[in-house]
């Protein structure tokens, strides 16, 4: 299989809006409101926003996944770090090299920004995710807490 990482674009909107939908169902959120999702992918085709995308395509041009990222100030470091917030693959394109492509593709851009840091959560029942990152980043130790006001 033949794949493409490229930037995300507003063409990508209904190639991408089911693979979302499809991550939000995998991390049992089938209902965030329209709003939110149309915010969000707005701010990934805004130059002034931190948040970026790319999409990766086969050579049909099919979307086959899609991975965003976040560049933020860190008080341990003078440049931006870069969060990997969401990577999904369509079911038919896992174990195929495309998670692994998107990672790579982000930490492309990291190191053109002159990011420091890569990182990211996965929730501790996606063993699945964890195969594929420990293959390409190392576990940092860390346990998330939050508390949500909303």
């Amino acid at each position: 299989m033949s794949i493409t990482i490229r930037p995300i674009t507003a063409a990508d909107r209904p190639a991408w809006a089911p693979l979302w939908q499809g991550y939000l169902e995998f991390y049992k959120v089938p209902d965030l409101a329209a709003e939110i999702t149309d915010k969000t992918f707005a701010r990934l085709l805004d130059d002034a926003e931190p948040v970026h995308g790319f999409v990766a395509e086969d050579e049909a041009g099919a979307l086959l996944g899609f991975v965003h990222y976040i560049f933020h100030r860190n008080t341990w470091m003078i440049a931006d770090v870069c969060y990997l917030e969401d990577l999904f693959t369509a079911p038919q394109a896992r174990g195929k090299g495309v998670g692994t492509a998107l990672i790579e593709a982000v930490y492309g851009a990291a190191q053109r920004r002159g990011a420091p840091r890569v990182y990211w959560l996965t929730h501790e029942t996606n063993k699945t995710a964890q195969s594929l990152y420990d293959k390409v980043a190392e576990r940092s130790g860390f346990i998330q807490f939050r508390r949500n006001f909303a």
